[in-house]
């Protein structure tokens, strides 16, 4: 790591521009919503492979429906945080080439980013599973079928069972090969792709900088690794952008 301090010599890579973010759900949890992994995540209460999957969709719907309305649906009072807006600030300058997340809440968006390659989709549009038109979230909320075909509805996630979007995966690709330094907020790094990205970006020559509350696998391979809060961190690194 250099000698500088750790903030300035972030922000110093991020002005050399050619950056790609990797999010994941610790950057959501800092606006309130709950992650996935951890002792007190998502999956801690439930089996993802179980009720986030394409057979309960077509088995056992009520479930499936349950599942989405209680633990994944995003209450208007959810809003970016700081690290959300300060990464689509950056991108704005453009010192940012995209945004890799896993994240389904469209928060980046919400904060103003442009380029966003959702890996795992996200929670709107609703759709139809059998004809694929778009559907209302009020009839999806009240378990109601598709108005054109009777099919069920659903949100645009990718499911269990189901291959991964090909255009996000395209984008990620592309920017992990092309970047210059890559960044990664609030993901674990334990599941594929997500252990894919930064492996290659570090590969092709990129600085690779971690910013997760808990340990990674990944960290050992770093030039910047930090565990405290994502949003504080990057209000630091804010301070030396000018």
């Amino acid at each position: 790591m250099p000698d500088e301090k750790n903030e300035k010599w972030l922000a110093e890579q991020i002005k050399k521009k050619d950056v790609a973010i990797f999010s994941g759900a610790g950057l959501s949890t800092e606006s309130g919503l709950l992650d996935f992994r951890s002792k007190d995540g998502i999956w801690a209460h439930a089996d993802p492979a179980e009720l986030a999957s394409v057979g309960v969709l077509e088995r056992r719907y009520d479930d499936f429906l349950a599942f989405y309305k209680a633990r994944l649906y995003v209450p208007d009072s959810v809003q970016p945080n700081i690290g959300h807006k300060l990464v689509a600030e950056w991108e704005s300058h453009g010192y940012i080439k995209g945004i890799i997340t896993q994240n389904v809440d469209r928060l980046h968006q919400k904060a103003g980013t442009e380029n966003v390659a959702e890996l795992h989709g996200s929670l709107e549009p609703i759709k139809c599973h059998s004809c694929g038109r778009i559907g209302a979230k009020e009839d999806f909320l009240e378990g109601r079928p598709c108005s054109y075909c009777g099919g069920r509805l659903r949100p645009s996630v990718v499911l269990f069972g189901e291959m991964l979007p090909e255009e996000p995966l395209a984008l990620a690709d592309t920017w992990t090969r092309e970047c210059k330094t890559f960044i990664v907020l609030g993901s674990s790094l334990v599941v594929s792709p997500a252990n894919y990205f930064p492996r290659q970006a570090k590969n092709n020559g990129a600085k690779l900088v971690i910013i997760n509350r808990d340990e990674t696998p990944l960290d050992y391979m770093a030039d910047l690794v930090v565990h405290e809060s994502i949003g504080a961190y990057l209000t630091k690194v804010a301070c030396y952008m000018d």
